[in-house]
């Protein structure tokens, strides 16, 4: 893993985020199985996909019209805004109504997001299942919604959520591998378990079609597993400011890849995100010499020309210490280091999000090390922890 032994990571304090970003493939390997054991009816212990169905559909006809909330806080949260777009698509919005909000902004303002009347699911993602915006928002949800239901996609079996899952209809509990319970600060592959498996739930493909798009991206992200060295090579530029930029499904995916950069150097490098339309209006004044500017390029034909156009712009301007596009396929480009990850299997985006968000994840670890930050625990003082301290929920809410 990456040009260190063992021993050299652990010495660094990196042994424990490097192994977890390197075991994703493994770990998908196994949500998926878990996934198709569902369906099979083998494991009695596991909701199968037919009680997932007919979860769904239950709710489905029973009602004319549902609310799906897609919710965490922290990183879980970037799960829902990664994946929207594309449940948006796929979805009749007139039925389905696709919203992904944070459990930090629905506790601080309840009655924006959360009706008596309308009918709602609250999908919660958790690695712990203990942040107490994530409990919290539950709780409230309870209390105001009528008609709510349930899917809690998490990885810790005794955590809050999870266990407050058991024996309620209404909560379909959807526990991921165990290894997906990062031991280490930054959250790696709980991020792409749980995204996968909501990604499994709600994509409305047949199992065959499923099984070949998890099988293809599986491929494209051990192959950035197995290019780390050329990652080391744009890490060691001389930066200290890193914009990630994306469209659709990699606005989310862009929000997660520069928390993880921020997060493991403890902010000794700064970085924004934004969509690349977008970042012309104001947020491109953060490019200076000593900036890294990292595209994730869209499949989709015409979105793919905003990318390039913007891509070309900024190469163009000669300011920022380099510009990187994560691409389908090698583009006319001067001056730009292109990453091609090539798949007839992944044509659409929201699949690909997995070995780009792989890409940022060793982005990111390999910057700590060379700011000398420690990943396993990258907050020096203490007061950024793996779960967040400090929330008092003590305020209680009037519901009418």
């Amino acid at each position: 893993m990456l040009d260190y032994t063992k021993e050299d990571l652990i010495e660094l304090g990196a042994e424990i985020t490097t192994r977890e970003i390197y075991q994703q493939p493994q770990v998908w390997q196994t949500a998926f199985e878990n996934y198709k054991v569902q369906a099979d009816e083998i494991a009695v212990f596991l909701n199968n996909i037919d009680e997932i169905v007919a979860f769904l559909n239950g709710i489905d006809e029973k009602h004319d019209y549902i609310k799906v909330i897609l919710t965490g806080a922290g990183t879980s949260p970037y799960v829902g805004e990664t994946l929207l777009p594309y449940f948006r698509k796929i979805y009749d919005e007139r039925k389905w109504n696709f919203n992904a909000i944070a459990t930090t902004d629905i506790v601080a303002n309840p009655l924006a997001y959360l009706h008596k009347e309308v009918t709602t699911i609250l999908v919660s993602f958790a690695r712990s299942g203990n942040s107490p915006e994530s409990v919290a928002a539950v709780d409230l949800a309870k209390d105001i919604v009528e008609e709510l239901y349930q899917i809690t996609i998490t990885c810790a079996e005794e955590g809050k959520l999870a266990q407050q899952a058991h024996g309620d209809e209404r909560n379909l509990l959807l526990l991921q591998p165990a290894p997906s319970n990062d031991a280490g600060f930054a959250m790696t592959s709980s991020f792409t378990s749980m995204m996968l498996t909501a990604l499994l739930v709600f994509d409305k493909a047949d199992l065959a079609a499923k099984a070949e798009k998890v099988s293809a991206l599986m491929t494209l992200s051990q192959e950035v597993l197995d290019s780390a060295e050329a990652i080391q090579k744009m890490v060691s530029l001389d930066y200290n400011r890193v914009i990630y930029l994306g469209a659709g499904h990699f606005f989310g995916l862009a929000h997660e890849a520069q928390l993880k950069i921020l997060e493991l150097t403890a902010g000794q490098v700064a970085t924004m995100y934004e969509s690349p339309v977008g970042f012309r209006h104001g947020p491109k004044s953060l490019v200076n010499e000593k900036t890294v500017v990292v595209v994730f390029g869209s499949t989709d034909s015409y979105t793919k020309l905003y990318d390039l156009d913007l891509v070309r712009e900024v190469a163009g301007d000669e300011i920022a210490r380099k510009v990187i596009l994560l691409t389908d396929q090698k583009e006319d480009l001067e001056n730009v280091e292109q990453v091609i990850f090539s798949s007839q299997q992944l044509a659409d985006d929201v699949y690909r999000v997995f070995p780009y968000i792989v890409y940022g994840q060793l982005f990111a670890l390999l910057t700590a090390l060379k700011v000398n930050n420690r990943p396993d625990t990258p907050s020096p003082t203490g007061t950024v922890n793996r779960v967040v301290q400090g929330v008092i929920i003590i305020h209680s809410f009037d519901k009418e």
